[in-house]
């Protein structure tokens, strides 16, 4: 199987102290966030996961300990925006702080195994396509030598987002200010030497930039394959939207646990709500963010290698 660390919440910036004691012990809780009560024990051994993706704005809390994932192919999504601490509030300087540590992360691990992301992109009178252009300019100068592909989005307005996002004078654009804003990153893209995908987008980019923008795959077949060395037995992710290129993954992460407070953020219900659930935060037990409670039914989840080329059954 494919881990995903995690779409749900920032296990390397928050829980990293959890995740590594799960490794140790060899497995680990997740419920079901559809079915509070439905509780899956799943393997961490190196002989079913076939690779971890990590999702992160800040791994500096994992460096230290990259060395205890050498049994296991990884690589990291590692957002980083032009946005102000208004918008992503619970981070470190990005010049002085996040843009260093990129590059550390890229030549420990390689920079084939370091993804940068820019998004999601959001305008408003602060933020205008002008501004991303500059801010994404800025990046791009200082992470070319630092990995190979950029991935980016435009905001989708969920529910909850919309309600974080209240009184941010959010401009709706239109397929034409897409395709003009996305030419304009495709370009500063090429000019740095980055391949750039997008994520989970219904439009189509294939047009924008010297050499157009292909949708993307965030846990991405081929990624995984030339970090294994063999081909997966995997097929498309159904439980993401259509667009979504990705195939499939389990992730262990849990909502309403991340607090980063980032405006956007479509895992977490209320801020007030997030401190209840971090609240439960136990480095030491099974499960992120929470103690299973009498009505909890603890299942073993049946997982297997994906390896269908290396005499892997």
């Amino acid at each position: 199987m494919i881990l995903s660390v995690s779409r749900r919440t920032d296990i390397p910036a928050y829980y990293s102290p959890w995740f590594f004691n799960r490794i140790r012990e060899g497995y680990l809780y997740v419920r079901n966030p559809f079915n509070a009560h439905q509780v899956s024990r799943m393997d961490l051994s190196p002989q079913v996961v076939d690779c971890m993706v990590f999702w992160t704005k800040n791994p500096a809390p994992m460096l230290e300990h990259l060395g205890e994932l050498e049994a296991y192919p990884y690589y990291f999504h590692f957002t980083l925006t032009g946005y102000g601490r208004d918008v992503e509030p619970g981070l470190p300087d990005k010049r002085k702080v996040l843009i260093p540590l990129f590059q550390e992360l890229s030549r420990r691990i390689g920079k084939e195994r370091v993804i940068w992301r820019y998004d999601p992109i959001l305008v408003n009178e602060v933020y205008t396509a002008d501004y991303h252009l500059r801010a994404f300019a800025r990046i791009a100068e200082s992470l070319g030598d630092y990995t190979e592909r950029v991935v980016i989005s435009f905001l989708d307005l969920y529910a909850k987002t919309r309600r974080n996002m209240k009184g941010m004078a959010l401009q709706e654009l239109t397929r034409e200010q897409m395709g003009q804003m996305a030419a304009g990153l495709a370009d500063i893209a090429f000019r740095n030497r980055l391949r750039i995908e997008t994520c989970a987008e219904a439009v189509d980019l294939g047009d924008a930039g010297p050499v157009g923008i292909a949708h993307g795959s965030c846990i991405d077949q081929a990624l995984v394959e030339r970090l294994v060395g063999c081909p997966l037995d995997v097929g498309k992710d159904r439980n993401q939207r259509p667009e979504c290129g990705c195939v499939e993954s389990v992730d262990v992460g849990t909502y309403n646990t991340c607090p980063g407070g980032c405006r956007y953020c479509y895992a977490s219900y209320s801020r007030e709500r997030v401190r209840e659930t971090a609240a439960l935060y136990d480095a030491a037990s099974p499960l992120l963010c929470g103690v299973l409670g009498p009505q909890d039914r603890v299942t073993e989840r049946k997982v297997r290698s994906l390896k269908g080329g290396c005499g892997v059954k």
